[in-house]
């Protein structure tokens, strides 16, 4: 099954494909010319005693002539089958990276980083060197012991057919070890993954490492796994060792015992000629180095095979983003967001959001506030159609927020998360993301509606100034100011703030909410925010407690219930005092 599907991939290739197999068959016909008119001399046949030049010489010119038109012929295929399995090996990352980006959220939460990034550039990697290495190898060996084959038989078939008395025991072994190394194959790549998982994960915590003092640990950690990883491979090393080259190599003596105790007493019974007998020995040798290349190549194709099973179990993954549904293709006008008994699990066991109602009208703003795990970004990630809900409905102006075109939906809702995240490139290209309809103007505009454009004037290349991963070298209010101003360039129907203040100072804190306050006229305003302060004028504040909203209204409202709202008002004001 992997095997076939892997093949597809060469079937735009199959005309450059079948050149190659006829470049090996020239290249193979031309290197086998030579055994064949060795024995043609020895025999005395076919070079006429009136030929005016030395018999050795023309002979001798002829098997040089030949063995460049074999090497030529040979650079000619090996050069055309690279260019073709790496083309399909391109082709094949394109397709992994490209259902890795429309795979759904719910998929990442549960999958390493380190572990996809192993598929997409290690698997795949393993997949280039079976068409490369191994493919060629095969296809190549392939042909050439077919050549031998047909000179053998053509020389003399009962001597062929003695000398293939061993070649089952061959491919016998070649399936041994296959099923042997199979299981160890599976546990190097897996354990490279985990090595590669562990490597991302801590690089991106190494502030947390270092700061509590866990370097010891971790090394300890990635040493036990990368022992699992060197165990395997020193398995891998001894079937390699014991049952490949040197398991051929005794077939391959046996073998030849047994054509020489045949020559023997052929030559007291003059049933084999002397030419018959070199040009014999030559070509089982010829066949035999096909079958050492082969079965070298065996070790490869495990890998490769391994490797492919776990590329197509990504590229077979179905837990895609949610889809729209319907034919309709609604537009987002005035933003009225409303939420309807929504219930809401993602293991499909413990809900994390219970009967969830309310309504944000247009250009009213809706504060969610509630302790750490009540579902609050839990809200964002339904409405943002990050994953589907169970049960209940969502509705924006008045249409299932599942009928919406993606497009519509990431354009009219600006999302600013708490934790923002900057691409490599320049600011300029961060503001845009990819978005060409946004011209300078627009970006420039945005940056001084979120008051970062001062910032960006002090950079010495300004808009474009390099962005390095991550945004390593901003601090982290610049870099939310820069994330600010990228969802502010799209002028978005629908905010949606997820501690878009967490990162910030007092003061930048204050221009945020000076450009928000002037941004959330005529548009609807979703904010998740821990500071009760920056959320006091919100037109409605929903409380929430264990996935359910247990207080709604306005500031003093709550506050006026003295309830849950409350005491975290009081608290928090306790803790300013405290520091103050």
């Amino acid at each position: 099954m992997i095997t076939r599907r892997l093949f597809r991939y060469l079937i735009p290739h199959r005309k450059a494909l079948i050149g190659v197999i006829l470049l090996l068959f020239i290249a193979t016909a031309a290197e086998l010319t030579g055994p064949l008119l060795i024995k043609v001399f020895i025999d005395d046949y076919l070079i006429p005693e009136s030929f005016p030049r030395s018999p050795l010489m023309w002979l001798g010119g002829l098997y040089l002539g030949l063995h460049l038109v074999s090497v030529v012929f040979q650079y000619l295929q090996q050069f055309a089958f690279h260019r073709i399995a790496l083309a399909v090996v391109q082709q094949l990352r394109l397709d992994v990276f490209e259902k890795v980006q429309y795979l759904g959220l719910s998929f990442f939460d549960r999958v390493a980083d380190g572990s996809l990034v192993s598929r997409i550039t290690n698997d795949t990697e393993a997949v280039k060197e079976l068409f490369v290495n191994v493919m060629s190898t095969f296809i190549k060996n392939t042909v050439l012991m077919i050549g031998v084959v047909v000179a053998m038989f053509l020389l003399d078939a009962k001597l062929a057919l003695i000398s293939f008395i061993l070649l089952p025991l061959i491919f016998g072994l070649m399936q041994w070890y296959r099923r042997l190394s199979f299981h160890v194959y599976q546990v190097i790549r897996e354990k490279l993954s985990e090595i590669n998982a562990r490597l991302s994960e801590s690089i991106q915590g190494m502030g947390v490492i270092q700061a509590w003092r866990q370097e010891q640990r971790v090394a300890r950690e990635f040493a036990e796994i990368n022992e699992q990883h060197y165990q395997a491979n020193i398995k891998n090393t001894k079937l390699n060792s014991l049952l490949l080259r040197p398991a051929v190599d005794i077939l391959h003596i046996a073998t030849g015992i047994v054509v020489l105790t045949y020559f023997g007493i052929g030559v007291e019974q003059s049933a084999v000629q002397i030419g018959v007998m070199y040009a014999f020995i030559n070509l089982l040798d010829r066949m035999f180095e096909p079958v050492n290349q082969m079965t070298m190549q065996l070790s490869f194709l495990q890998q490769a095979v391994v490797s492919v099973g776990r590329v197509f179990e990504l590229l077979d993954e179905n837990e895609l983003a949610p889809s729209k549904k319907g034919e309709d293709h609604p537009r987002i006008n005035s933003g009225r967001i409303a939420f309807e008994n929504v219930t809401f699990s993602y293991d499909g066991k413990t809900n994390v959001l219970q009967d969830i109602t309310f309504v944000a009208e247009p250009g009213q703003t809706v504060a969610l506030v509630g302790h750490t795990g009540s579902g609050k970004s839990s809200i964002i990630n339904l409405l943002m159609h990050f994953y589907s809900i169970q049960q209940g409905r969502i509705t924006i102006d008045g249409h299932s927020h599942e009928t919406f075109d993606k497009e519509e939906l990431r354009t009219k809702m600006g999302l600013v998360l708490q934790d923002p995240f900057l691409f490599v490139g320049t600011i300029r290209e961060n503001i845009r993301q990819g978005n060409d309809a946004l011209s300078d103007e627009d970006i420039q505009q945005a940056a001084e509606l979120v008051q970062v454009d001062s910032f960006i004037s002090q950079l010495p290349k300004g808009m474009d100034e390099p962005v390095v991963e991550r945004g390593a070298t901003f601090s982290s209010g610049q870099r939310q100011l820069l994330s600010f101003s990228r969802t502010m360039a799209l002028s978005p129907k629908i905010l949606i703030l997820d501690e878009a203040t967490a990162h910030v100072d007092t003061e930048t804190e204050e221009k945020i909410q000076k450009a928000l306050n002037r941004m959330r006229q005529g548009r609807t305003t979703i904010a998740i925010a821990h500071r009760l302060s920056t959320i006091q004028d919100a037109d409605l504040i929903l409380v929430l407690h264990q996935g359910m909203i247990v207080e709604r209204g306005t500031h003093q409202e709550l506050l006026a219930q003295q309830g849950l709202y409350h005491k975290m008002y009081l608290l928090q004001q306790g803790m300013e005092r405290a520091v103050g």
